[in-house]
């Protein structure tokens, strides 16, 4: 068993560097079977009788947050391609149960190993590259009359991932699992989450790693988004602030001067996540972590501009610029219309 395992993982990581390796040159397709089955059954097209499916597999060495962005990328582009979904569970059950989203879908494993569905390893594409998505659309196309899974290659990218937000509220507020959530905010106050990004961001600080120093804000940043809110507040209940991060209470000593903080660094990532969710509203860092809180929650979202997934352009979801200030179209608002965010919500 051990042997397996560690024949698999160096079987994946051989794999991962022949991806990266060819990805921006004209040999990349060639790499996988589908793209050579495609070359030899060009003339196939789908009927409306075949029933294929696709899917993708959660990233296994990277972060919940991380993982969502997979998974929605399979279940937003099964939807483009016209194709039935099939679910991959994520890495550890227990944010398979508690996040839901597998709940009423059929896995890849039981069409496999039930149904007698073969799965087929598509290449990576750029979303917006219409001559990469026609060549997924027909290497698909090439399997006419076979039972087929495809899988979306490992991390295929979705920007806009909220483009599924209404499905998957649906299936994370439906799920057994909040049956027995457990939050520590009032519902007598107007609760407020701040998601601070340390831990591996600090590392990053001090080995110099630049995907990770990309994701660097300073605590001001936080601060002046907080205090520009805090401004714009209906007070109409008494506002409760709960700062999630990792780290020494004396690393957020800069945030003592607001009232009626609360300082959540030793909560777990679920009780961290499902806090984010319910609160009234959401401070969210340059993290997947919050951002997959924010597109389930139901209150208003504070967002950095500059990052790598879209938002929806609704009145829930304000933007900042680096600064941690508010976007001049939004302060324009506050000025015209008064203070929009009503905390009596």
């Amino acid at each position: 068993m051990i042997i397996k395992l560690f024949l698999f993982k160096v079987k994946a990581k051989l794999w991962y560097y022949i991806v990266s390796y060819t990805r921006d040159k004209s040999v990349y397709p060639y790499i996988y079977q589908s793209f050579w089955h495609y070359l030899f059954n060009k003339k196939n097209k789908i009927t409306k009788k075949e029933s294929f499916y696709y899917g993708a597999r959660p990233n296994p060495g990277a972060g919940i947050g991380h993982q969502m962005a997979n998974w929605i990328a399979g279940y937003w582009f099964a939807k483009q391609f016209g194709l039935k979904f099939a679910h991959f569970p994520f890495t550890q059950n227990s944010w398979e149960q508690f996040l839901g989203f597998g709940d009423n879908e059929i896995t890849a494993k039981k069409l496999v190993e039930e149904q007698g569905y073969k799965k087929v390893l598509l290449p990576l594409f750029h979303e917006f590259n219409s001559k990469e998505a026609t060549l997924i659309k027909n290497i698909i196309a090439s399997y006419s009359n076979k039972r087929v899974v495809f899988v979306a290659e490992q991390d295929q990218f979705y920007r806009d991932q909220f483009g599924v937000i209404d499905e998957i509220k649906d299936k994370f507020y439906k799920t057994k699992a909040r049956d027995k959530d457990k939050l520590i905010y009032s519902k007598d106050n107007f609760n407020i989450a701040i998601h601070v990004r340390r831990g591996d961001i600090v590392e990053g600080q001090i080995n110099h790693n630049q995907n990770l120093l990309m994701r660097w804000q300073t605590n001001d940043y936080f601060k002046t988004a907080l205090s520009t809110i805090i401004e714009n507040l209906k007070p109409i209940k008494p506002i409760a602030i709960y700062l999630f991060s990792q780290g020494n209470r004396k690393d957020f000593a800069d945030f003592e001067e607001f009232e009626n903080i609360h300082f959540c660094l030793d909560m777990s990532a679920q009780d961290s996540f499902l806090h984010m969710v319910y609160a009234d509203l959401l401070i969210t860092s340059k993290s997947s972590f919050s951002y997959k809180p924010a597109l389930l929650n139901n209150g208003t979202k504070v967002c950095p501009k500059d990052f790598w997934h879209g938002y929806p352009e609704t009145s829930d979801w304000i933007l900042t610029n680096e600064d941690g200030l508010l976007e001049s179209e939004v302060v324009d608002n506050f000025i015209k219309n008064g203070l929009v965010i009503d905390s009596s919500k």
